[in-house]
């Protein structure tokens, strides 16, 4: 029998679904009542306070298991020792690089699976919202509103304008393809360059030393990298000072990314027309940073990539992937570790 243990709160009828993938080998330990209260749909991490019986009950859980659907956060520290018998993990998180060293699971003999592709429709939805809430004027809109203010002005279209993705994985293709009705012209940059292969609505596909043409040219930019060594600091004051004045970055990778402090001071001189942040390098964005009163700016607390029906679909990965991993087949999505994606 395959012990699986699930670390992330489900619905009972999902926590079903698991089990029937395969009952004669399968073991699935499921204990909601260790895991928290979630606070939202698609909450795989809520606080969680054990009694030291619930603690110990929750070690031996650990111990035995197999196969886990994500690591609660109690059990990060020591993973490997309190988790001796793990030979895979399904994280619903896409990007899993700091996560998986924190857990001392790069030179581990353990398989990692990630959620790739399961946020990238919320997030590319949150991109092109982005784009039309600056190409719109909303802030002013809606200030006005509040104002009981009427008075006309005229706005901006995404026809013809040009989209720089950083970063083409699932994410950014999916943000491409979004895009694309809009009229947009669609410029990226990956990792591989452009001799990989041709990407649905990519007109042009540059290597990462190209960075600053697709900057230059860009009136939107879609951060959409994974959390690397190479990726840290990415857009930087001299990044940022190759963008257009009427520029709008869009951060939807990590916070890390980009460097905050420059950012600000470009915002605040007129250098670049907006930015919208899902993310932060500090998370909870702290409450005196500066870029929570500026007028150009959009902040949302990292849950663009988290829809509604998460749970549906990472449960439907998890059961693919179990069938695969009982019949010894590749597992979907399975995480390059040295790469950290």
């Amino acid at each position: 029998m395959v012990r699986v243990l699930l670390a992330s709160p489900l619905d009972a009828a999902l926590v079903e679904r698991i089990a029937a993938v395969d009952p004669e080998r399968l073991e699935v330990v499921y204990r909601g009542d260790l895991l928290g209260q979630p606070r939202y749909p698609g909450d795989h991490f809520p606080p969680i306070e054990r009694s030291p019986a619930q603690a110990a009950e929750w070690s031996r859980l650990l111990a035995e298991a197999e196969v886990l659907l994500d690591v609660d956060q109690p059990s990060t520290t020591a993973f490997l020792q309190r988790a001796p018998r793990v030979k895979w993990i399904q994280s619903s998180s896409s990007g899993v690089g700091q996560w998986m060293q924190r857990l001392g699971l790069v030179e581990a003999p353990v398989l990692v699976t990630n959620a790739a592709g399961m946020h990238a429709r919320p997030l590319a939805e949150y991109a092109v919202f982005a784009m039309l809430y600056f190409a719109k004027r909303w802030p002013r809109m809606a200030h006005e509103q509040r104002r009981h203010h009427w008075e006309r002005c005229a706005i901006d279209t995404l026809e013809a304008k040009t989209l720089g993705i950083i970063g083409l994985g699932q994410v950014g293709q999916a943000v491409a393809r979004l895009a694309r009705p809009f009229g947009l012209r669609t410029l990226g940059v990956r990792r591989s360059g452009p001799a990989g292969r041709p990407l649905e609505a990519v007109e042009q596909v540059y290597g990462p030393d190209q960075l600053a043409t697709v900057l230059a040219e860009s009136d939107y930019v879609v951060l959409c990298v994974p959390h690397t060594p190479e990726t840290v600091g990415l857009l930087g004051p001299r990044e940022l000072a190759v963008l257009k004045p009427s520029a709008v970055v869009i951060n939807i990778a990590r916070g890390s990314v980009l460097d905050e402090p420059a950012l600000v001071e470009a915002l605040r001189a007129g250098a670049l027309a907006g930015a919208a942040l899902d993310v932060a390098s500090q998370e909870p964005l702290p409450a005196d940073s500066p870029l929570w009163d500026l007028p150009n700016v959009l902040i949302t607390p990292h849950s663009m990539s988290t829809a509604c029906t998460e749970n549906e679909w990472l449960v439907e990965l998890f059961c693919d992937n179990l069938r695969r991993y009982l019949a010894g087949a590749p597992l979907r999505n399975l995480v390059d570790k040295r790469r950290g994606y």
